[in-house]
Parts: C-alpha cells; sequence; structure tokens
C-alpha cells in the first residue's frame, strides 16, 4: 500500500503554531486548491471549484510553516492522508481527514519584493509522534 499525497494550492489563513504538552511543535492550516470539471456539451467554459485541505506538520517543519507562511501564499505540500475519527463536544462521532506534511515548498514571489524568489523547500523527515495535537 501506498499514502502519498501532493498538493499545490494557496494558504487560506496563518498557520497556527502549537506545541503539545511534552513541547512538540505542531502546525495546523489549510490550503485551497482549484479542481476543475469538464464541461458539459451545453457550456461554454468549464467548471472551476475550489477544495480546501486541512494540513498538518510536526516538530521544525511545523516551526518553518509557522514563521514563513502567510494567508495568500501558494504553496507546495508532500504528505500523507490521515483520516481520525474523535468524539465531538456535542458527542457525535465525527471523522476528519487531512494532510499530513513531510515537504513543503514555498512557491511565488518573496513577500518583501517584487522580483521572482524561485522556490524554498523544507523537508520534515521524523514521523509524527502519535500525541494528539493541542487544537
Amino acid at each position: 500500500m501506498y499514502n502519498k499525497v501532493f498538493l499545490i494550492g494557496n494558504l487560506v489563513r496563518d498557520p497556527e503554531l502549537r506545541y503539545t504538552p511534552s513541547g512538540i511543535p505542531v502546525a495546523k492550516f489549510a490550503i485551497a486548491v482549484n479542481r476543475i470539471s469538464k464541461k458539459s456539451a451545453d457550456e461554454e467554459k468549464s467548471a472551476q471549484d475550489v477544495d480546501f485541505i486541512n494540513i498538518v506538520a510536526w516538530r521544525r517543519l511545523a516551526e518553518v510553516c509557522g514563521e514563513f507562511l502567510k494567508k495568500g501564499r501558494p504553496v507546495a505540500i508532500e504528505g500523507r492522508l490521515q483520516i481520525r475519527s474523535y468524539t465531538g463536544k456535542d458527542g457525535q462521532q465525527r471523522t476528519m481527514s487531512e494532510v499530513v506534511a513531510d515537504n513543503m515548498q514555498m512557491l511565488g514571489r518573496k513577500p518583501d519584493s517584487g522580483e521572482a524568489s524561485g522556490s524554498h523547500e523544507f523537508a520534515h523527515t521524523e514521523e509524527g509522534t502519535g500525541e494528539i495535537a493541542p487544537f
């Protein structure tokens, strides 16, 4: 079995950086990814939808995301899809999907200048701790 996800999108909000009780950094944020649906015979243009994908980063990658990523910036994320269940405050069982980031690459221009920056890549090589994120 192989669980690998590659996404390119724009940050929906600034990352939220927190720490687990044992001091491990964890960042949560979401990216908007465009999805173009095929046009039907009676449509002139293809329809475009947006998917909002939750991302979680751990350890040093979490700190880098918290420091450098800002709302609206384009980013590439490489990671794995994780589905987890939990009980909500109302007692209902809920299921949540998110991407646990292994690598992050900032795309586009530097925010402080008009010149192209190329891209900056940051990698997280350790697996998650199995701890529950404090969110």
